[in-house]
This record gives C-alpha cells, structure tokens and sequence, in this order.
C-alpha cells in the first residue's frame, strides 16, 4: 500500500493568541481534554508555539525578555490521545524530524531578570537581555553574536504524558513542602513553582474542568517521573523516548521547541526557542513500567548530530571552589559555575560581553561533564566548546587576542 501524506494531528496559528487556541495547555492535569487521536505506528506531524506563545519578537529590544508573563508558560500541544495506551504501559516516541515553521524561520536565546526567572549565572548577569538567530538550513547565526556560526541539533525540550490525579497530588504534596521548608529559613530564591490559577489555560476543558485545573495544575517547569521539560538536546530526529503512562490514552503533549542548545542551557531561556513542527510515531509497551522497573523515562539517542572532531574542542576545567575562593564538599553545581566562567572570561578577549558569551554557552553545541565526583574535597566539571563555530582562530596562543567584536546583544530600553 503507497504511503499516504503525514496527517497534521496538532495545527497552531501565529496570528492568534496562544490562550485562544483549545489545542494547548500550559498545565500538566488528568482532566484536560485530549486535543486529537492518534493510532499506534501512524506517523504525524504536531505542530508548536514557542514556550511562551509568541511573547517575544524578532527586534533589538530585550524589553520583551525583561517583561515575559512566566505565569503563562509553557504552551504545549495536545495532549494527544494514543489509541490503546492505559496506565502502567510505556509510550515509545520516535522523532522523525524537528523543523521550524516556514513563516517563521528564526529564534531567540535570553537571559532572564534575576526577578523574573534567572537563571544560572544570574548573581554575574542579573540583567535582561536578548540574542535573536537567523536559520539557514541546519545552520543559525545571530547579528547580536557575531563571529559564529553552527549547524542546529533540533529536539522539543518538553515532551510528557498526562500524570493520574494521585501522580499529580504527589508532585503537588513534595513540591509545597519544599517551598515550605525553604521559607521557614529564609532562602531568598523560588525554589520551586507551586500551582497557579492566573493565566491558566486547560486546553478546550469546560468551565468546571478548567476551574480545576488552574487551582491544581502542576506548572510544567521542571522535569519529572512522566517526562516534561527536561530539555535533553540529544532528543532529535531519529531519538525514541520511553516515556510511563498514568492514563488512559497516555495524553502525551509536546512543546518548547529548540533549534540548538548546549548541556544544561544554562540561562534558563538557553536554547535557541522556537515555533515549529516535530513529526513523531508512537508505539505502545504494555505493561512496560512494570516489566522495565521504570520510574523515570529512558530515551536512546538519535543518528544526527553536528560532528565536530575530538582535538577540536577547548575544554575547561572547573572545581568546587567558588570565585571567592570559598571550598565545598564535591559541589558539582558551584564547580560546573566555574567552568563556565572560565570559558566566559577566556573569550571576552575577543572583545564579546558577558551576556553575549553567557547566551552562546547555552545554546550552542557545547558538551559539559561531570569528570570525577569520588576525590574529595572537589568535584570536576568540564566545557567542551567546538571551536569551529567560531569564524576566527581561538585557540590559546603566546602573545594573547585581538579584540575582534565590537557589538552587543540586545538590551532592555536604557541599559
């Protein structure tokens, strides 16, 4: 039998606000209705909005950054209905491939305001700012960041099924009582974003249904046990992720779209954000959770990914030992901070800012690692940075760089 055109299951419009649109949510809940059917082995195309529903635009200005409504993110497409999936089986997603919308063949990659979501380095950049990337291809380049230029690794940074109601009160339960806890000794940060009625949107649920989902809800910033954002770049166009089932129908739902991000994505909006259309296949494991011992997702890599040679990357080391010297016990989070520091630091001899180098960090191809956990007192973390997606000659040398960039990345008005 020929092959037939590949269905569009999820459409999405640009020109509409993504809060109008009953094919997405922004909240992870068993009562949101499914958005359309798909049956096991068919291949589909769901179209995406970028995560924050088209709040920020193509222009000079990180006033757009400065002033995002996180309260409205993420906007996922679905969920999607999987004829024949129940709870305790594992939903298998294959991406066949991952491209941007035709209409709109660019992206952004920010920093966010310390005061509105951070990030990791926000207490070095605590400022808004912005670099926008033009596609060409599998390639990306970006007038804010000159001097680079690189071939995407294009994957969703959320991809999940529906939690069962008790998964949901579960997350909802350990969630508070850490936000609790923080509170009762004065941590100054959010360490974790509880449910959220204001700008809830429950996809085309009924005004009962849509009560319910926004007072409990789980925001869909951080990953969990059925998948969600866990902003994996190595989930691209022929990866498969075995993701649980809670409920019938498995209500798997997709969305945040990256053309390129680095380990970690670091300033939180690290990726390089995107509207897009992803083509995926879904096949059912039954009762594969409990034949897997599953508690968390598993994923197998896809073939395609930019190549670049062993001796052509510049590593840099980091330790627990933070920039004022301070010592911690097998930190990897302050040691990975270093490293990241060190590459910032190294190529602001090029004549890049800061924030320019904190953005190209996180959305470029960069590879970082845990090397050893285990010699106390310091953990090792190191950077790996092609230094071919640099247009010039970066690497160390006697006698120091010339100072070859001489523009900025976007700012907020008055910065």
């Amino acid at each position: 039998m020929p092959k037939q055109a590949i269905r569009t299951a999820v459409k999405v419009d640009l020109n509409t606000p993504a809060w109008e649109q009953p094919q997405l949510h922004n909240r992870w809940h068993p009562d949101i209705p499914f958005s359309c059917k798909v049956q096991p082995g068919e291949v589909v195309n769901v179209e995406c909005l970028d995560w924050t529903g088209g709040q920020i635009g193509n222009n000079d200005s990180a006033d757009d950054i400065k002033y995002c409504d996180l309260s409205r993110i993420h906007y996922l497409s679905g969920p999607i209905e999987v004829e024949g999936a129940e709870p305790g089986d594992v939903l298998v997603v294959e991406i066949q491939d991952v491209q941007p919308l035709p209409e709109q063949p660019w992206g952004y990659c920010a920093i966010f305001d310390k005061n509105n979501g951070g990030g990791f380095l926000d207490s070095h950049f605590p400022n808004a700012a912005k670099a926008i990337w033009d596609f060409e291809g599998i390639f990306c380049s970006s007038r804010h960041i000159p001097g680079v230029r690189f071939p995407g690794l294009i994957h969703p940074g959320i991809m999940g099924c529906m939690p069962s109601q008790e998964l949901l009160d579960t997350w909802n339960e350990r969630e508070k009582e850490l936000v609790g806890y923080h509170a009762s000794i004065g941590t100054d940060r959010v360490v974790a974003n509880l449910p959220l009625e204001k700008f809830t949107h429950a996809g085309s649920a009924d005004s009962d249904s849509a009560a319910k989902v926004a007072k409990e809800g789980a925001r869909t910033i951080p990953p969990r046990e059925h998948g969600g954002n866990c902003d994996i770049k190595n989930l691209s166009r022929g990866s498969k992720s075995y993701l649980p089932v809670y409920v019938k129908g498995a209500g798997l739902s997709i969305g945040d779209l990256h053309f390129s991000q680095g380990d970690g994505e670091i300033s939180f909006c690290g990726a390089i954000e995107m509207a897009g259309v992803i083509t995926i296949k879904c096949e059912i494991i039954k009762n594969g959770v409990k034949d897997m011992c599953m508690k968390n997702p598993m994923y197998i890599p896809g073939p395609v990914e930019p190549h670049y040679g062993p001796s052509r990357y510049l590593t840099f080391e980091g330790l627990s030992v933070d920039e004022t010297g301070k010592q911690h016990y097998l930190d990897v989070n302050v040691a990975y901070k270093q490293t990241c520091l060190q590459f910032i630091e190294y190529f602001k001899k090029f004549g890049y800012s800061g924030e320019q180098l904190y953005i190209l960090l996180s959305c470029a191809p960069v590879q970082g690692h845990i090397a050893a956990i285990v010699d106390i007192p310091n953990a090792c973390t190191t950077l790996g940075v092609p230094v071919d997606i640099f247009e010039f000659e970066c690497l160390p040398k006697e006698g120091g760089f010339e100072k070859i960039i001489t523009s900025d990345c976007a700012f907020t008005s008055g910065a």
